[in-house]
């Protein structure tokens, strides 16, 4: 007989006093980001703006969003958000779309709006297909697995931007959409999305256009100066924008939008439900219940920072980006990959030598959180507000890490390096699944949960810290 779960419920409730002294022990444990010493993942400008997006969401903390018939200053709270966004990205009067949780359900909404769109306007297609650059964001992988779709993946060129040319040869009688990324997350790259706009009205194909990173940061990008190719609504054949206000939009997290040119398309977004024996049921977005706190607090934000809040935001985070850039080219050793549109970027050793893996273990010794990445092998870097004091340290820590992997050309086969090497090069990407996904499992079974929180630090198997660094490899959710 199998044993129970040794934590259970406790018999009598707890202070609220010790409950939060215990989550606050246990954050400890957690990444301090504040350090400025992790690249990836945390939005944050400051206090003052992060205490008013708590009020917000606060404000509304019990309300459920799934009717939004109930809660109308939520609605004309999004309504609003919507209209904010798409006059940044160029949209018109007939530009609509929805608030999401992030940008993995923007993307799915999208994939099974055009999916429904392509049943009503295109029914011959019995397996539609998206042809997009194979540097798309996996949510694209994971929308076509979700709702029976055919991704089809064109090879970049060297630069890592979208080859048009590839990317027409794939299409086929069952494509139905086009796809590309404004800018892509690993390598901070702008696909040439003028150029795939005229590659989809030369075939009457739909467009979307994943700008969930660059959403928030191309457009004070642009007014700051830098030369940008049209990569939104002003591109006539662009006919979505994915796009999060949890990342350079600084709203709580989750929040995002997709963003269709007209109801035409965006219509197929809504589920309707008539049979149901509690009534007629029906859904703008994926999920049912939708916390109305999100909503909020991203409304807030907007107002709160205004145009000259995100443009002196963008100008603080360019100027410490450029300063990087260009002492990373000065790095006789470094390569970064093609030509990057905004704060982020990712970069390589040449020919390996000494290996980029190698370099991120030394890294991570001197306490830097880093982002390694595949295809080629290299770290990416995003910079934010809370980077920008520490950028020398990073630089100088960078210098000494090349220069003792140069000394040290063994550590190639050794701890973290091996592994991403393996990992990174291993052809069998079955195996690498398989392993990924036991360590999933391992992480959210029973078992390995039964010392509780409450009682004792989680221990820290091997496992969990080959999982940690997984999820930074693999660049997990959004």
């Amino acid at each position: 007989m199998n044993k129970k779960p040794n934590y259970t419920l406790p018999e009598t409730g707890t202070s609220p006093e010790e409950i939060l002294a215990t989550m606050q022990a246990a954050k400890a444990n957690d990444t301090d980001w504040k350090t400025g010493k992790t690249w990836t993942l945390q939005y944050f400008i400051d206090a003052e703006h992060n205490e008013l997006l708590k009020a917000a969401y606060n404000l509304y903390f019990s309300e459920n969003y799934i009717n939004p018939f109930l809660f109308k200053s939520i609605l004309k709270m999004e309504k609003e958000v919507v209209n904010m966004t798409a006059n940044l990205l160029h949209g018109d009067e007939y530009t609509c779309g929805t608030m999401t949780s992030g940008g993995t359900e923007s993307i799915l909404l999208a994939l099974y709006t055009y999916r429904e769109w392509a049943r009503k306007h295109r029914p011959s297609v019995k397996k539609p297909e998206i042809v997009a650059p194979n540097t798309i964001h996996p949510a694209f992988d994971k929308a076509a697995h979700y709702f029976g779709l055919i991704l089809r993946k064109a090879a970049v060129q060297d630069n890592q931007e979208a080859d048009v040319q590839a990317m027409e040869r794939l299409i086929t009688k069952n494509t139905i959409l086009l796809a590309a990324s404004a800018p892509s997350f690993a390598h901070g790259i702008l696909d040439p999305i003028s150029a795939i706009g005229k590659l989809a009205e030369k075939y009457g194909l739909q467009f979307h256009v994943d700008a969930c990173v660059g959403g928030f940061m191309l457009p004070w990008v642009e007014r700051l100066g830098k030369n940008l190719t049209e990569w939104d609504f002003r591109v006539s054949a662009v006919s979505s924008i994915s796009c999060d206000l949890h990342k350079f939009g600084f709203a709580a997290k989750g929040a995002s939008l997709v963003l269709y040119r007209n109801s035409e398309v965006f219509e197929n977004q809504i589920y309707v439900n008539t049979e149901y024996s509690g009534g007629i049921f029906a859904t703008a977005t994926m999920f049912g219940t939708k916390p109305a706190g999100s909503v909020a607090a991203a409304w807030a934000g907007l107002l709160h920072l205004g145009e000259k809040g995100y443009l002196k935001n963008a100008r603080d985070m360019m100027a410490a980006f450029e300063q990087l850039h260009t002492e990373l080219m000065a790095i006789p050793e470094i390569q970064i990959i093609g030509n990057p549109c905004m704060n982020m970027l990712a970069f390589f050793t040449k020919n390996n030598r000494p290996d980029i893996y190698a370099v991120a273990d030394f890294m991570e010794e001197k306490g830097w959180i880093v982002d390694r990445q595949q295809q080629p092998p290299s770290i990416h870097l995003t910079v934010f507000p809370y980077n920008i004091p520490v950028i020398s340290d990073y630089l100088n820590d960078l210098n000494a890490a090349i220069t003792w992997a140069k000394a040290h050309p063994k550590a190639t086969g050794e701890g973290n390096a091996a592994l991403y090497g393996i990992m990174a090069r291993v052809p069998l990407r079955g195996m690498v699944r398989e392993n990924v996904r036991n360590v999933f499992l391992e992480a959210y079974s029973i078992k390995s949960s039964e010392k509780a929180l409450i009682t004792e630090p989680v221990a820290n198997p091997r496992w969990m810290g080959i999982l940690n660094r997984l999820l930074s490899w693999l660049r997990i959710g959004n």
